[in-house]
């Protein structure tokens, strides 16, 4: 994108929409994205940050007058400058406080969309981080108003939200203290802490003073401060995007650049709970989502939102996974007609190209419904090509042979064999056609059946021939019928024992097959473990960093309380994760069963061909003309 464009906009009813230009500039990003939101009192130089992200100048509009420039939420998506294959997508948000807007939620319905979209938050702001700075973010105690985990009245630890939020950035523009507390010097961070410190005590007054900043510490663990010096002359101010930087004062450039180095290196891909990876199409989905939930008067719900992206996800997981199959053997099909082996060592290729294209995409398909469904589509699909390369070797065969036996067609037609050792001159004409095709046509799958069928074919024409030979005695033609039908046994035995010959390969390829698939869906379920594992760990450390720094302040009651929440985390921790691996379990068990099954319709299939083998009569000898 050379230029921002409108995500989110607010319709002439107040009500929020998305730009469906920018669902499909969204939907076009197949990579991971980094989304950092910017937030703040509107009139506070968001713009001039969200820009140098960009690595421009100019984009996001900067405003020269007291009127917020910035309607809605504004996205710019570019490659990300540290992490080759990501996109870095940059939210700019409406200034908050705007007197224009009328409306007191529509504040909060901005910054809680920030949010939800976003990887990284950076609350913008101008001056110190006072008293009265911290009370103008009343926002962040209503994010739990604005924001669901699950069912809208069922009640939820704070620990929750941890999982889902993003990390947290103060962008304190226009600073001029010192960074000094109680007489030593202070780092930025260690700004941001003094300023979030709590009040003992229990008054109203104390606990509406320590609301905003508990919030700010339970919600956003992972916090950074950054504080600007003025950039510039006052007059300048104003024109900033278009100052020669030689014009900016240089501390004003360092603070930007190490503010921007931060971003780029530790502002985190954007993941949804149980760790799938935000991909911009899934960013759009998302937005969308909550967009038109918040429009329609109910509060966006997490839990929900995942699902319904789930859903979708997996629907295009299985589209794409399968696509994936196709492509590969459509354009085996042009080749057709190959051996078995070929055809199975492809479809074993392309099936498990398919199956990895599917798990990399999906997610929270815990009961298998849509692997099962590509699995059995691509099934359906291998057996369907086989046939098409049966029906292409057939085509083959009939025609090569057809070809072969072109003389000695004429030479029946002209009845050349109609005489006395007429019988032995075919019998050695079609032992040539026999072992000329079985020579050409040794690859062909079909070999055997059209070879079968053709000799069927040539019964009445060889008895006729057998019957008009004066030179063989009766004994000799009844002999001579007797090989002749030995000879068509034996053909059709050979043909039984190639088809068994190829359903073993089918079953040797499918094992391989099932086995592969087994190995893919437990690394799956290893990996979501993992990720649920790392999620309750970071959940658990901000609780415990909190209860630390409580007791440290002497906030022991608190502290205490928070034992109890602790214990509640650990507890609900260990649930889900028995939940999950039950979970798990029963995926991989009907994996196996699935897989079973299959087998034993292939086993079956097997026996019934060995038993059809061993019901036909062996030949006693082999014909004396025909090989």
């Amino acid at each position: 994108m050379d230029k921002p464009v409108c995500l989110i906009e607010t319709a002439s009813d107040g009500k929020l929409f998305v730009q469906q230009s920018a669902l499909q500039v969204l939907e076009q990003i197949q990579q991971p994205v980094v989304v950092v939101a910017v937030v703040g009192l509107y009139r506070t130089g968001k713009s001039y940050l969200m820009n140098r992200l960009a690595g421009k100048q100019t984009g996001f509009a900067l405003g020269s007058t007291i009127e917020s420039k910035t309607k809605g939420i504004w996205m710019w998506c570019v490659p990300h400058p540290t992490k080759p294959g990501t996109t870095l997508v940059l939210l700019d948000t409406e200034g908050l406080g705007d007197v224009d807007k009328g409306d007191s939620k529509h504040d909060t319905r901005i910054f809680s969309l920030a949010v939800l979209l976003s990887s990284t938050l950076v609350l913008n702001s101008r001056g110190t981080i006072d008293n009265r700075a911290i009370e103008e973010l009343q926002y962040v105690t209503e994010l739990t108003e604005y924001i669901k985990i699950k069912s809208p009245d069922e009640v939820v630890d704070d620990a929750e939200f941890v999982k889902f939020f993003p990390s947290f950035i103060w962008a304190v523009r226009d600073f001029t203290l010192q960074l000094n507390i109680d007489g030593k010097d202070a780092t930025e961070d260690e700004y941001l802490e003094f300023a979030l410190k709590l009040k003992l005590g229990s008054s109203s007054q104390v606990n509406n003073y320590n609301l905003p900043r508990e919030c700010i510490r339970k919600y956003f663990p992972s916090r950074k401060c950054f504080t600007f010096p003025f950039p510039t002359n006052p007059d300048n101010v104003s024109y900033l995007e278009t100052l020669d930087p030689a014009e900016i004062s240089k501390r004003f450039l360092e603070v930007t650049n190490r503010f921007c180095q931060f971003i780029f290196d530790q502002s985190p891909v954007k993941n949804l709970k149980d760790g799938h990876t935000v991909t911009g199409r899934v960013l759009g989905h998302l937005a969308k989502t909550y967009v038109d939930t918040i429009s329609s008067g109910a509060v966006p719900c997490l839990e929900n939102a995942v699902i319904a992206m789930a859903m979708i996800e997996n629907e295009a997981a299985f589209q794409e996974g399968l696509a994936v199959y196709q492509s590969g053997m459509e354009k085996l099909k042009n080749s057709f007609p190959l051996e078995l082996n070929e055809i199975t060592s492809e479809h074993q290729c392309f099936s498990l190209m398919a199956i990895q294209t599917f798990m990399k995409r999906s997610f929270r398909d815990s009961d298998g419904k849509h692997l099962t469904s590509l699995e059995e589509t691509i099934n359906r699909q291998y057996d369907q090509y086989l046939w098409d390369n049966e029906k292409a070797s057939e085509a083959k065969c009939e025609s090569l042979i057809s070809v072969l036996s072109e003389p000695m067609t004429e030479r029946i037609n002209q009845g050349f064999y109609a005489k006395a050792g007429g019988y032995d001159l075919f019998c050695q004409d079609l032992e040539d056609i026999v072992n000329q095709y079985n020579a050409l046509a040794s690859q062909e799958v079909k070999i055997a059946e059209v070879l079968e069928k053709f000799l069927q074919q040539k019964i009445a024409v060889t008895t006729a021939i057998l019957q008009a030979d004066d030179k063989l005695t009766e004994n000799e033609r009844r002999i001579c019928e007797e090989r002749e039908r030995s000879v068509l046994l034996e053909q059709e035995i050979r043909t039984q024992e190639e088809r068994q010959r190829q359903l073993e390969e089918k079953m040797e390829t499918e094992q391989q097959n099932n086995e592969e698939r087994v190995r893919q869906v437990i690394q799956r379920m290893e990996e979501e473990m993992s990720f649920q594992q790392q999620e309750t760990k970071r959940a658990m450390d901000s609780k415990m960093r909190e209860q630390a720094a409580l007791i440290e302040k002497g906030f022991q009651e608190k502290a205490n309380k928070m034992s109890c929440e602790i214990e509640e985390l650990r507890r609900k921790n260990k649930e889900a994760e028995e939940t999950k691996s039950r979970e798990f379990a029963q995926m991989i068990a009907d994996q196996e069963q699935r897989n079973t099954q299959n087998m034993e319709v292939l086993r079956q299939q097997h026996r019934e061909q060995i038993e059809a083998i061993n019901r036909r009569p062996r030949p006693a000898s082999r014909s004396c003309t025909i090989q």
